[in-house]
């Protein structure tokens, strides 16, 4: 039998910007998105940790991030 013991997800999400608005509507769109993500995270009670975030040339961001896997203990993975 084998049980799992400490789970984690590291994910690279790229919120990209809309096509159909203007671009500094489109960069601040994005930048409220990451917000809501983050926020969301916090809000699930969600363990994780932000890698990186990175802005890119056109405005979008770049998040990487590693969070816990449903409710699995975290272990050694967010140190």
């Amino acid at each position: 039998m084998k049980r799992v013991k400490a789970a984690c997800v590291c994910q690279a999400l790229h919120f990209l910007l809309k096509e159909d608005v203007e671009h500094h509507v489109a960069v601040k769109l994005v930048q409220e998105e990451v917000a809501h993500y983050k926020a969301s995270l916090e809000r699930k009670q969600i363990k994780y940790r932000i890698l990186e975030e990175l802005p890119q040339e056109d405005g979008s961001i770049m998040l990487k991030v590693i969070k816990q896997y449903n409710a699995c203990p975290v272990g050694d993975y967010l140190n």
